[in-house]
């Protein structure tokens, strides 16, 4: 009899901001277990600074930091290495105990040998940290030694532990993520080429790809910038000038100055919550131009509409409020369908290829909406969906970093006023009807909000 974790029953949510490479080994385990993970990183799902120091968020998460996980049977976990390793499977555990201790090592190996030095290292050259050419030549030695431990024993090895992807694997590339993309240059890891075949093969299989894109490696070791680092330190009031006060009023002039400073300090506002060196790393990157920053205001409100959608029935309420607000100028209804259908097996491997491609849109979701659905079994399947995009155009083509999975659909743009294109949409949101143009049940169904 075939055993299933109990936890794939489950749809689990993790809390993030976008980019942050401690999540990205959570959600690279889910992309090899199967596991059905939700991404919440951008409002109005999670804000960063705000969701998480919420009574609520820290009734589950007391520290209030991220990668936090929460699944919807309840249970809660924080800490990267704690939520991947429950994410995975136990081929990337380790299947024998020799294997699983050999994948705590390395995981161990990570956090204690790579990621201080290359934070040390490379946090300065992101402006986020004080440049001290002492630390920096101490981080990289730190950086070469680990370097070599790695190259010797992947001398005979493609993957850390076994003959294939492990935990392991997964822990260490994340760590290292930052290093080869921006210290780790042609000369410096050239020492180095087994480690380097073994970090481009893993972010290229297809797993990892899903959540991390294309990695290019480093052209040139980055240096510390003092003006970006100037910028990025919070401005600091400067002090008023203490006048000097006569010596005979000297002690009731102090003890007023003391009552002043006392109620300053009652008035203070509470600290802005700090990240860690590592979680700063990714959220301090330069925020990309707004592909829809051309377009004119709208008056339908995504946001409101998600929020019906999320919360109250589909058919009563949801789709209703969409057509009554729908702006068919500011707005418009593209119908995608998956090219290579063929190329489909087991039906979960199918629904994790939309599960990889919503996870690479995560910075469209302020300006669309989709219902993606599989239908079909096993070997005989096929994918469609219905999406809801900001402006006339495409969106997939507005964004290189948008760009990774459309050209694998076909998509043809509907009009709202047609019955095609009310019908299509009542299915696709509600996830019910006939659906007679895809000849195949209806197996299950992703929404990208």
């Amino acid at each position: 009899m075939l055993l299933i974790p109990v936890q794939y029953f489950f749809k689990w949510t993790l809390y993030t901001y976008p980019e942050n490479w401690r999540a990205f080994k959570a959600q690279i385990a889910a992309q090899y277990s199967g596991a059905r993970l939700k991404l919440a990183s951008n409002p109005p799902a999670f804000t960063f600074g705000q969701t998480n120091r919420t009574p609520a968020f820290l009734n589950n998460f007391p520290l209030g930091k991220v990668p936090a996980y929460q699944g919807d049977d309840g249970f809660c976990l924080f800490e990267s290495n704690a939520i991947a390793h429950y994410l995975s499977n136990d081929a990337l555990r380790g299947a024998t105990p020799q294997a699983a201790a050999q994948v705590l090592q390395w995981v161990s190996f990570a956090d204690s040998e790579i990621i201080p030095p290359a934070s040390a290292w490379v946090f300065p050259t992101l402006g986020i940290m004080q440049f001290n050419k002492q630390a920096t030549e101490q981080a990289k030695e730190d950086v070469k030694r680990a370097l070599t431990v790695l190259n010797q024993h992947l001398n005979t090895r493609t993957f850390l532990v076994g003959e294939r992807v492990s935990l392991a694997d997964i822990t260490v590339a994340c760590s290292m993520l930052w290093l080869y993309k921006q210290v780790l240059e042609p000369s410096f890891r050239q020492p180095y080429s087994n480690v380097t075949r073994w970090f481009v093969t893993c972010v290229n299989q297809p797993q990892f790809k899903a959540v991390l894109g294309e990695v290019k490696l480093c052209e040139k070791m980055a240096q510390f910038d003092a003006k970006k680092f100037s910028e990025m330190q919070p401005k600091k009031e400067t002090p008023a000038k203490k006048e000097k006060a006569p010596k005979e009023a000297a002690k009731p002039q102090e003890k007023k100055e003391k009552e002043k400073e006392k109620k300053k300090e009652e008035k203070k506002p509470a600290p802005e919550e700090e990240m860690d060196e590592s979680d700063a790393a990714l959220a301090a990157e330069p925020k990309a131009k707004d592909p829809f920053a051309h377009l004119p205001k709208s008056a339908f409100v995504m946001d409101e509409f998600k929020r019906k959608y999320s919360n109250e029935d589909t058919l009563a309420v949801a789709l209703p409020y969409f057509w009554e607000h729908f702006d068919r100028e500011g707005y418009s209804i593209w119908y995608g369908q998956y090219k290579f259908p063929d190329e489909l097996t087991l039906t979960f491997m199918s629904c994790n290829l939309i599960a990889g491609m919503f996870q690479r849109l995560d910075k469209l979701r302020k300006n669309a909406f989709a219902s993606a659905i599989l239908f079909g079994t096993n070997n005989n399947s096929s994918i469609s969906a219905i999406w809801i995009f900001r402006g006339q155009d495409l969106a997939f083509t507005l964004s290189p970093d948008w760009q990774i999975d459309y050209e694998s659909y076909e998509w043809r743009k509907l009009d709202p006023d047609s019955e095609e294109c009310k019908t299509m949409v009542k299915e696709y949101f509600s996830w019910e009807g006939e659906f007679k143009h895809v000849g195949k049940a209806f197996n299950q169904g992703k929404i990208f909000k």
